[in-house]
């Protein structure tokens, strides 16, 4: 499935989608009962991209592409693109709404991710604002290679997730996606890095309205800078040349 709204920033395909029409196209995975990948680009993953034939092979598979980067933002509308803040959209964008209807639809949800010590705080804290969520927890820890694999697909086989939420870090968790999709269920499923460790209380989430004025990143920073240093000052230079190409296909319209 390719989107109408699909477009072509910094040499990657996205979708210029809200957090409502996310929401819609997984509850139509749901009805349907179709398999369904929702990946997303910020500039560390387009970095990786860029670098890696596999993260390119993973974004292949996926039907639908958000914005999690109000820099991609800002720079598609700085090229002319249909784009605007309301299309920058994550999991943490949209977790109310998605649980919400989860709990009044009966989707049942799978996570893989998270330490085994931080996963019951993630779930009691889902569980408090809704209670009759159905949620089942696998720990992020484990061989992707070896029988801890084999055991983790056949439980998924098992629990059949309407949606299956994959936490393990970028590009852990989209790799792992792409390697094991034909063997996973035809349910929605998305990558949302640490998204549960905030659920859990146990990594600090910034306020949503700082990704909407596009200081996120800084505010993160200054909570690990050791860790996110080389993320967001040394390897958005990897970026410069596509941006050059997206400039100059700009002037040739």
């Amino acid at each position: 499935m390719t989107p109408s709204c699909r477009l072509s920033l910094l040499g990657a395909e996205v979708d210029a989608v809200t957090p409502d029409e996310v929401m819609s196209a997984i509850a139509q995975s749901v009805t349907a009962k179709r398999q369904m990948v929702i990946a997303n680009h910020n500039l560390h993953s387009l970095y990786l991209f860029h670098r890696r034939s596999d993260m390119r092979a993973f974004y292949d598979k996926a039907d639908l592409i958000e914005i999690d980067s109000t820099p991609m933002i800002l720079w598609g509308r700085l090229l002319g693109k249909d784009v605007s803040r309301a299309h920058r959209c994550t999991y943490l964008d949209f977790r109310e709404s998605f649980w919400a209807r989860a709990q009044s639809e009966g989707w049942r949800v799978c996570h893989v991710g998270g330490a085994p010590a931080h996963n019951p705080l993630s779930k009691a804290a889902i569980l408090k604002r809704f209670p009759q969520v159905h949620l089942d927890m696998h720990t992020g820890y484990f061989d992707v290679t070896g029988a801890d694999n084999e055991r983790l697909l056949a439980e998924l086989a098992a629990q059949k997730p309407d949606v299956l939420l994959v936490g393990m870090g970028m590009p852990r968790q989209e790799l792992w996606i792409l390697n094991n999709l034909k063997r996973l269920p035809e349910c929605a499923i998305m990558p949302i890095g640490a998204a549960f460790d905030y659920e859990a209380g146990v990594m600090y989430t910034p306020p949503r309205w700082t990704g909407q004025m596009g200081i996120e990143w800084l505010v993160r920073f200054f909570h690990e800078p050791k860790r996110l240093f080389s993320r967001y000052f040394l390897e958005p230079w990897v970026l410069i040349p596509h941006a050059m190409r997206d400039l100059m296909r700009r002037d040739r319209r």
